[in-house]
């Protein structure tokens, strides 16, 4: 029993004994966990101090000077580049604009290629506005494409000196033409101060040209339009000689062959000494026929003599005498219908009979004929096409004369520096965006 109770006593000194060591051997256990965590690298571990070790204080979050660096170095690059692709040369063709640059004057003509054919119309906006056949529309295709030509651009450069009229104006050198250049330089030169619109629905051609002088702008407009109607008349003249010149062609031609038709058949006639040989043959039909009656009625006469009179009668001699004379003479006319004249030896063998002649006859009239014909509707086409190709003349239709301008209206200055700049600026952007795209892809 006391045993018991001297055990139940020191147990609770035991059990407070060990509550007593368990604090002390956290604390050991932490500081060596903490040890083992700065071993292994934890920002987090406690830094334990070891002689001839420095401590450092701890770094903030998120900073990276190199990082920090590299950034600084990018941005100062990008500002540089919007700097001297941007900003400098936008400002620049801004200054030019405004106080380089010459200004320009120009000179507006409208005209319209019209034909004679059709309707004429009731008043004067539909003259011009009426929509034009596919030849007129041809037509002013063919004098735009003529007015921005290489030859209408050396023919204003003979009459005008293009190298002179459009010279360098103090600095402005992009605006002015150079010296001693190429045709084909001053065709391009030529193109961008000239200017052509074309309507097709109401066939209008509008024509701008522009110079340093207003004068000047007005003078080669008015060159420019000169040189445009001699053009639509030359190629209206071309066309109108084109077509009567095929027409009386096809006179000539038709002329000629029925002039060998009718020698073909002038030719016949003189040989067989007949002007038809179907009358020639209807004639000598008629004339057998009444030789034969004849005859007929001589042998019935003869043969009532006979029954009464004696051969040595005059009468009979008479009517057998009479009978002969007939039958040689028919003889000779159906000779006649059925071989035609004979030749002087009367031998010919070559000689056509009546029916060869007629088919011989009525081919030469046939041809002559159909000569006739051919030749007859030649010259209605002749005349048809003078009528034609009077009234598909062509002509210039000019409706408002070249203008002199009073105000410089070009170049846009405003609108060319804004483009630049938008432009300078769109590329500048695409570049950006492409170093950037390729940077992180990398």
């Amino acid at each position: 029993m006391a045993a018991s109770k001297d055990a139940a006593v020191n147990k609770p000194e035991a059990v407070q004994a060990a509550d007593k060591q368990s604090p002390a051997k956290v604390a050991a256990k932490s500081k060596g966990i903490a040890v083992l965590e700065g071993l292994l690298g934890k920002e987090s571990a406690p830094v334990i101090p070891l002689p001839g070790r420095k401590i450092e204080p701890p770094k903030k979050p998120g900073w990276q000077p190199k990082r920090l660096k590299g950034l600084r170095w990018r941005h100062a690059i990008v500002g540089a580049s919007f700097l001297g692709l941007v900003a400098v040369p936008a400002t620049l063709a801004s200054l030019y604009m405004a106080f380089i640059a010459a200004d320009q004057y120009h000179s507006t003509a409208s005209f319209a290629v019209r034909s004679i054919e059709g309707g004429v119309s009731s008043d004067i906006l539909g003259m011009f506005t009426q929509a034009s056949s596919g030849s007129t529309v041809s037509d002013s295709y063919i004098l735009m494409d003529y007015i921005l030509s290489e030859r209408m651009a050396a023919d204003a450069d003979r009459r005008f000196k293009l190298e002179e009229v459009y010279a360098t104006r103090g600095l402005d050198y992009f605006y002015g033409i150079g010296s001693d250049l190429a045709i084909e330089d001053k065709l391009a030169y030529w193109r961008d101060m000239v200017k052509v619109n074309f309507d097709h629905a109401s066939g209008i051609m509008q024509v701008t040209v522009k110079a340093f002088e207003p004068k000047q702008a007005q003078e080669i407009a008015q060159f420019v339009v000169a040189q445009s109607d001699n053009l639509v008349n030359s190629l209206s003249l071309s066309a109108r000689n084109d077509v009567l010149r095929a027409a009386q062609d096809e006179v000539l031609a038709g002329e000629a062959r029925l002039s060998k038709a009718r020698a073909g058949l002038r030719d016949y006639r003189d040989k067989s000494q007949e002007i038809s040989p179907e009358e020639g043959a209807k004639l000598a039909v008629q004339l057998i026929g009444s030789l034969e009656q004849q005859l007929t009625q001589l042998n019935a006469d003869l043969a009532t003599a006979k029954s009464q009179m004696s051969e040595d009668t005059p009468r009979i001699r008479v009517l057998k005498t009479r009978i002969e004379s007939l039958e040689q003479q028919l003889a000779v006319e159906r000779q006649r219908l059925g071989a035609g004249e004979k030749t002087v030896d009367g031998n010919d063998p070559n000689s056509p009979d009546v029916a060869g002649r007629i088919a011989e006859f009525e081919e030469l009239e046939t041809e002559r004929e159909f000569a006739e014909r051919a030749y007859t509707a030649a010259l209605g086409s002749l005349e048809k096409a003078r009528i034609d190709a009077n009234n598909r003349q062509r002509y210039l239709a000019l409706f408002i004369e070249p203008t002199l301008s009073e105000l410089a209206q070009y170049p846009s200055r405003f609108l060319n520096a804004l483009l630049v700049a938008l432009g300078l600026l769109f590329a500048w952007g695409i570049g950006i965006m492409s170093y950037y795209n390729i940077r992180d892809r990398a």
